[in-house]
This record gives structure tokens, C-alpha cells and sequence, in this order.
């Protein structure tokens, strides 16, 4: 049943001979209450859920096989599917300030809370005199009682786990690997297994929301497809997957963003959709020899194809395209480059991610010094270009931006320590 949408829902309720009511009633069950069985769809008459066992139909909810947690609090998941196949899945509880200045809501509050910070280095802390207020935090929950939402989940959560609402993000993946073969991804490391369904997609979300005890659209959350794989490359079940997550899960579209490697023609493609999340393109290089070289993907659509489909991008009011630049020690990070990029976005209504490389094993590549970090943020702010620094979260436990592999893989690493929470049973 993950993954079906309502009319696909409402063909099933029809041939098992029951009124069409039913289909919401599963819509409501799978998507908002998250449950596992379908005992559990209490809504529903027994007699009808043993037909549908009867059947061979199932919820087909995804299943948390294990989950390690950082110092920082982002826990990194490693979600089971059918087929003895695994994908991981990020939970930030305060975000990585990636949406800020992209113009949306969830931008705003970033920029409001300062976090835009590399996370380690203080001088990208934003000043004091340009914070948010004490208490703006707050300012727009009730800190005492208990959610209409924590009723139904029969979860109470304290003031603290309430705390900061709107900043919380979901990085989730949309292929088992990747074949996209970024030079300084870990991700690339396993290949491509297979595409992920739209039902695995949600699946994800749907597991962490529970898990963490969040019940959109009451609790604001963000999302990101930026995990392991290419939406992209995984286009039709990624586009259903955006639909579910907005009619079924309640996450307003605005509240997701989706990266690409630069897969042109499904940009123009996306451009078109009507409902669809923001649009970031991971750009990494300033030309089309450091980029082919770092991306083999420029081989086939190179920085002039790609940059032709981000001008042509049909933009919604106060919406930009995000351009990511990961920083690799004395590769990409040269102030030439940085005037590169300028030249490259010059125009554009966008702005700029930079991420300092998150190490791991196997990528032969170092993360730049502060200064050098710094030093590419002021000549394309200098361009007139916003561009803020990715804060890194869940370095220890291999959760941050390039950094998704194989947990048991990971697990394994004797300088990582890792607190691993014992696996949670399907049920």
C-alpha cells in the first residue's frame, strides 16, 4: 500500500467490493499514522483486512534495520527493503543550513538562526548583532501541553524535543547506491544497485517522522534528496514520491529541495512539473575540465548545457536555484575558480552552497583550511552572489554531505565511535 497514491488506492477498495470512502481511510492510515500492519487500520472491518492479507496486499513500511547517532544529535539510518536491500537516511534535528537565502520560508528561518555557520569554525558563526532575538525559537509554539498529534501517536514528547520547529531535516535517498561516480562521494564507492520505488522513497520519511515522534503538517520538517543515488535517474518513481509526501504526508512542496548532478534533460523536464520541491544543482567545479574530471556526469552534458537549462529554469515568485560546491584542498577551492563560478552564475537568481569535503576512506581528496573556505565565500559575495557555508552535521558517524555507504562498512572503521542503538524489530 506505501506508495500508492489515491487513485490507485481507491481501484483497490473498489475491487474488493467496499464504497470508495475507504481509500481515504487507508490514505489516512498509511500516510498520517504511519502504520506497519494493516491490523493496525482500525478504521477498517476485520473482515476486509483479512481479505486484503488474504490477498497478498500488505503496508509494505520500511524498516529501520539500525541507527547510529552522532555527538552533534543527527542520527544516520540504515532503512531495510524487500529483497535483502538497504539504503541510509539522515535526520538533522536542527538542519544544516542548507535552505537559507533560497528564498522560501524554511530559508528564512536558516538565515534567522544563523546557520550558515562550517560548523567547527567559529568565524562563519553569523555576528551577534545580526542573530535571531532570545527566544524567537519559541515565539511560535506553545511550550507546555500536549499536540493534538502526540495524541494520536500516543507520544508525548518534552519541551526540548518540540524545541526549534521548522529546522528539522530528512536527507533521504533515492537509489540503493549511486552511479553518478562523483569523485568525492563515498556513495560512488558502491555503484548502482537498482532504483528505489516511490513507495521506498516515502517509506523513509515515514520511518524516520515515526521514530522521531513528528507528525507533519502540524510539525514543520524539511527534506532533502540529496541521500545515495540520483533522483534524477530515478525520475517517474521520484516525482510520485513528491506527490505522496505532499497529499498523503502533509510536507508542503516548498519544504523540500532535490539535488541533481546535473541530469539536463530531466531539469527542463522537472520545470514543468506542477507540484515539485526547489531546485539544487551540484556544480563542484568552475570549468568543464576540473568538472569532467571530478564528475564524470560533464561528460555528456557539459557546464554549458547545464548552465542553458538552469537560465531557462521557470522560477516561481521568490524562489532561486541553489548551486552546491563541494571544496576539495587545492583542487577546486583556488580563488580562480571562485572568480569562475562568478562569471558562470553571473545573471543567474541563485546562490551558492559551499561545503568543505567530509572525508572518508577511499577519497583521495582533503578538506581546505577555513581560510581558503572563507576566502572563495568573499570573492563571489564580492560578485553580488549569496552564497553561505553548509554547516556539517554527523561527521563521526559518516552521516554528512557525501559521506552515505554501507553502515556495516562504516560500523567497522576502528577510528570512528559510533553510538549504535540496537535494531528495531519489524513487525
Amino acid at each position: 500500500m506505501l506508495g500508492m497514491d489515491r487513485e490507485e488506492m481507491t481501484a483497490l477498495v473498489s475491487e474488493a467490493g467496499e464504497p470508495g470512502y475507504r481509500a481515504k481511510q487507508i490514505m489516512d492510515a498509511v500516510y498520517r499514522q504511519r502504520v506497519e500492519t494493516l491490523s493496525e487500520i482500525s478504521t477498517l472491518p476485520q473482515d476486509f483486512r483479512e481479505r486484503l492479507a488474504e490477498s497478498g496486499v500488505s503496508v509494505g513500511a520500511a524498516r529501520i534495520e539500525n541507527k547510529f547517532v552522532s555527538v552533534d544529535g543527527t542520527v544516520r539510518y540504515l532503512i531495510g527493503f524487500a529483497g535483502g536491500h538497504s539504503v541510509e537516511t539522515v535526520w538533522m534535528p536542527e538542519g544544516d543550513g542548507g535552505e537559507a537565502g533560497d528564498g522560501s520560508e524554511a530559508g528564512a528561518e536558516a538565515e534567522s538562526v544563523g546557520l550558515t555557520t562550517s560548523g567547527a569554525e567559529a568565524q562563519f558563526r553569523m555576528p551577534a548583532s545580526e542573530a535571531a532575538p532570545e527566544g524567537l525559537l519559541h515565539s511560535s509554539q506553545n511550550p507546555v501541553g500536549v499536540r493534538t498529534s502526540e495524541v494520536r501517536t500516543g507520544q508525548v514528547r518534552t519541551d526540548q524535543e518540540r524545541a526549534r520547529p521548522g529546522r528539522s531535516t530528512i536527507c533521504i535517498s533515492s537509489q540503493v547506491g549511486c552511479a553518478v561516480d562523483c569523485q568525492f562521494c563515498l556513495t560512488a564507492l558502491l555503484g548502482v544497485t537498482r532504483n528505489l520505488t516511490a513507495g521506498e522513497i516515502v517509506g523513509q520519511v515515514c520511518a524516520v517522522l515515526k521514530d522521531q515522534h513528528i507528525s507533519p503538517p502540524e510539525d514543520r520538517i524539511n527534506l532533502v534528496f540529496m541521500g545515495m543515488g540520483e533522483p534524477f535517474l530515478n525520475y517517474e518513481n521520484f516525482v510520485k514520491a513528491v506527490r505522496l509526501l505532499v497529499e498523503g504526508v502533509g510536507i508542503a512542496e516548498r519544504r523540500m529541495t532535490v539535488s541533481t548532478a546535473g541530469i539536463v534533460p530531466r531539469i527542463r523536464d522537472f520545470g514543468g512539473e506542477t507540484i515539485r520541491p526547489k531546485l539544487a544543482i551540484s556544480l563542484n567545479a568552475s570549468n568543464d575540465a576540473l568538472r569532467t574530471r571530478l564528475m564524470p556526469v560533464n561528460k555528456k552534458w557539459t557546464l554549458e548545457s547545464l548552465m542553458a537549462a538552469a537560465r531557462e529554469f521557470p522560477l516561481r515568485t521568490r524562489e532561486w536555484i541553489t548551486f552546491e560546491y563541494v571544496l576539495l584542498g587545492g583542487v577546486n577551492d583556488t580563488p580562480e575558480n571562485a572568480k569562475e563560478v562568478a562569471e558562470l552564475l553571473r545573471g543567474l537568481r541563485c546562490k551558492v552552497n559551499l561545503i568543505a569535503l567530509n572525508p572518508g576512506p577511499g577519497i583521495d581528496f582533503t578538506t581546505p583550511s577555513a581560510e581558503r573556505v572563507a576566502a572563495f565565500q568573499k570573492i563571489l559575495r564580492a560578485a553580488g552572489i549569496p552564497v553561505f557555508v553548509r554547516r556539517p552535521r554527523g561527521r563521526d558517524i559518516y552521516a554528512a554531505c557525501g559521506q552515505l555507504k554501507r553502515t556495516v562498512e562504516v560500523a567497522t572503521s576502528p577510528q570512528l565511535q559510533l553510538q549504535s542503538i540496537a535494531p528495531v524489530p519489524h513487525r
